[in-house]
């Protein structure tokens, strides 16, 4: 299933450090060949000071216990620089780690600096230099060390371009370090600036929000409420819009998390209704199951594609996480969806058939007789659906459920106001646009 590997595609927008553990899991899943998986991962390390790691795998690599005469220059260069920035960042570092001192900080950043140049000799420079270390520290993959710099190091910042850079070098720390709480509240706090900030180019806008998105699935597939969250931000109108035109891809994990969902939202239609436009520009079996459920009606090629479905979140590194337990591993996210998969099914199939044969319904469900039977009388009984089962002819009888005009009106009126915040909310932000201009 390497034809739906989508790791070449995510690559470009996520930080080479944030790459890695995606190629640990196609290693481990044996997607590719080994030796082709080892040699990307030293063209990564390349341009990282992850030295002693890239030497390991060059040994993996060839089989030998030499490396390359310009990696061992490597480390020596890496270990110097590393020395040199220490040096230059100390004075403010020995500040940080002093308990007394650091409690004269204040919120008001232009007295901190006063304060600190004044008292402690410590200037601009050395402020640099905290962010050049914190910096080096990253790309040696000491990332504890560097989310706590950056931190330090954006209390100090008055140059907003460089606090930005400093944040989202703390957001990839937390996230390699699975720090999930804490990388959740960087993540929040990150598209805050970039909803908020003034772009030179509105492309580099939509390129900060598809970085972000794009970062943002290590957090969501692992947060215990990010199957929510994903839904959230994925589906505001400025993130849909930067999938369908930059990022069609990232419609797979959107598609799984209202999928995998427990509660059914409103804008689950409207969802659909971009599935069916991006189909020409991307589809995969996740996509595509969706098309044959809520668009085609196709319910034998909707139990093809989630058999496909299955290998495509096997194989896919947010998707396929594995949880141990006991002797054996599972897949938790391939059984919900699976799960919530025969439901949407069997929810469809009952809206357009009035009397169902329970053999036919169960080979729809990839389910033996017995086991649809279970499934669909625990279904019944649990979601108070309106039909019975008659064991006599094996069939599934629903009936008939009209919807109330008022329950309509409703429906189609509910979501008016938060439209209306919207639309306003955008000709502001147009006018605003106007104005700066």
């Amino acid at each position: 299933m390497a034809e739906y590997d989508l790791t070449p595609g995510m690559a470009p927008n996520l930080d080479r450090h944030l790459v890695f553990p995606l190629l640990e899991f196609l290693q481990e899943r044996q997607l590719y060949d080994d030796d082709l998986i080892l040699k990307a991962k030293i063209d990564l390390l390349n341009n990282t000071n992850m030295v002693d790691y890239a030497m390991d795998i060059h040994k993996s690599l060839y089989h030998t216990e030499d490396v390359p005469a310009d990696m061992v220059e490597r480390r020596a260069e890496v270990v110097a620089r590393l020395k040199s920035l220490e040096e230059g960042a100390a004075p403010l570092v020995a500040f940080l780690q002093n308990a007394a001192a650091v409690q004269e900080l204040r919120a008001d950043k232009q007295y901190n600096l006063q304060m600190l140049n004044d008292r402690y000799q410590i200037g601009p420079a050395q402020i640099e230099a905290l962010y050049q270390y914190a910096k080096f520290q990253f790309e040696c993959g000491n990332y504890s060390g560097a989310a706590d710099y950056l931190y330090q190091y954006r209390a100090l910042c008055t140059n907003s371009e460089r606090s930005l850079s400093a944040l989202w070098g703390k957001l990839a720390a937390e996230i390699l370090m699975q720090n999930w709480d804490i990388a959740l509240e960087e993540l929040n706090r990150l598209k805050e600036i970039i909803d908020s900030k003034s772009f030179s180019s509105p492309l580099n806008q939509v390129q900060s929000r598809i970085w972000l998105m794009h970062w943002s699935l290590f957090i969501f597939f692992n947060h215990d409420n990010g199957r929510t969250q994903i839904i959230d931000l994925f589906n505001q109108d400025k993130y849909l819009n930067a999938i369908q035109t930059s990022a069609p891809h990232l419609l797979r994990y959107l598609a799984t998390a209202f999928i995998v969902n427990k509660r059914r939202r409103p804008q689950f239609k409207d969802f659909i209704k971009v599935i069916q436009q991006e189909q020409h520009s991307y589809k995969d079996p996740i996509t595509e199951f969706l098309a044959c459920v809520y668009v085609n009606y196709d319910f034998d090629g909707a139990q093809k594609k989630m058999r496909e479905c299955e290998e495509v979140i096997l194989n896919d590194p947010f998707l396929g996480k594995r949880v141990e337990e006991s002797n054996f591993s599972t897949v938790p996210l391939r059984d919900e969806f699976l799960e919530n998969a025969r439901l949407f099914i069997f929810e469809t199939y009952c809206r357009i058939h009035q009397r169902i044969d329970m053999g036919v319904l169960a080979e729809k469900l990839n389910l033996n007789y017995e086991e649809a039977e279970r499934w669909i009388v625990n279904l019944i009984r649990s979601s108070k659906l309106d039909a019975k089962i008659d064991s006599q002819t094996g069939t599934v009888i629903m009936e008939p459920n009209h919807p109330n005009v008022y329950e309509q009106l409703i429906d189609h009126t509910k979501a008016l106001n938060g439209r209306t915040y919207k639309l306003v909310s955008q000709l502001l932000e147009h006018a605003q646009a106007q104005v700066a201009r």
